[in-house]
């Protein structure tokens, strides 16, 4: 009891912690550009903005003491992911309430694709309590995977502690257990792949390239697996392959071992996928299908 009270203390605290960096963001950033403003007029010898003259002195102090990683303000997207490079992610993947048999194999398959996945049985648990549990036990990430009579159609990723959660629709499985030619897939390696994120170069292509490679650890120089992440209008084909050089360098022979599928990102919330009050970054709208020609995540 003692354990879990400190437990909730702890939450509570870190919490209050990231909404108060959050809070200040505004606030760094018309200080940021208070002294961009003066650093430009002292860079081209211009005279001082009018609204500035009176703070002049105290912001030319700042930016004497500023070194490159001070200058640019921080911002909460920089927080949730702060301390990715310290440790391997630790993922926690479940379905939805009473999985079909076709949902139960893809999930399975999935717990291999990501390295130092845990497969979790649903039951009866509520969202709130797997998410509990896995802030207790240090999980870093929640993928929850659903379905609709019997056909995987969404998947979550939830980041732990405060998020972010982006919102897939899945489309076009196909589950190794699917392929009926055994001989031409590769067996499943267990080793870090390497990872190919193509053509995410918006803000939020660069946004979703970045929870989706914080679910991979750093692999190895020498590994000879791959995944694929490649956006082509706003539809993200995900591919796993591994690859051997039979006669050299230039010799490469691939082998898809499955699964493959495609991904279209819908929403991504700012807090995890148990809070509905959390604030929504960004979420497709219905005139936005119509608007054939925009891509939002690439080019």
């Amino acid at each position: 009891m003692l354990q879990r009270a400190g437990m909730l203390r702890r939450k509570i605290r870190l919490t209050r912690e990231y909404l108060y960096r959050k809070g200040l963001e505004g606030k760094q950033r018309l200080l940021y550009e208070k002294k961009r403003k003066i650093r430009e007029a002292l860079e081209e010898g211009k005279p001082i903005p009018t609204e500035l003259r009176n703070e002049e002195a105290a912001l030319r102090e700042e930016i004497d003491l500023e070194d490159e990683n001070t200058a640019v303000p921080r911002s909460h997207i920089d927080d949730e992911y702060a301390n990715a490079s310290q440790r391997d992610p630790k993922i926690l993947l479940t379905t939805s309430r009473d999985p079909s048999a076709p949902l139960i194999q893809f999930a399975k398959e999935l717990k291999l694709v990501f390295p130092n996945a845990q497969q979790m049985n649903r039951g009866g648990q509520v969202i709130s309590e797997i998410i509990e549990t896995c802030r207790a036990h240090d999980f870093t990430d929640v993928v929850l995977v659903h379905e609709h009579r019997g056909v995987p159609d969404g998947l979550i990723i939830s980041h732990l502690p405060f998020g972010p959660t982006a919102y897939f629709q899945l489309l076009n499985v196909v589950t190794r257990h699917d392929i009926k030619d055994k001989k031409t897939m590769g067996t499943m390696p267990q080793v870090y792949p390497h990872l190919i994120l193509n053509n995410f170069t918006t803000k939020l292509g660069e946004r979703t390239a970045n929870i989706l490679k914080h679910l991979f650890p750093v692999p190895k120089q020498d590994t000879k697996r791959i995944i694929t992440f490649a956006n082509q209008s706003d539809y993200i084909s995900f591919r796993h392959h591994t690859y051997e050089k039979h006669r050299g360098p230039k010799s490469v022979e691939l082998k898809e071992v499955g699964p493959r599928f495609e991904l279209r990102l819908f929403k991504i919330k700012l807090g995890t996928v148990d809070q509905n009050e959390a604030q929504t970054e960004w979420v497709i709208r219905p005139y936005m299908n119509t608007a054939k020609k925009q891509k939002f995540m690439g080019d």
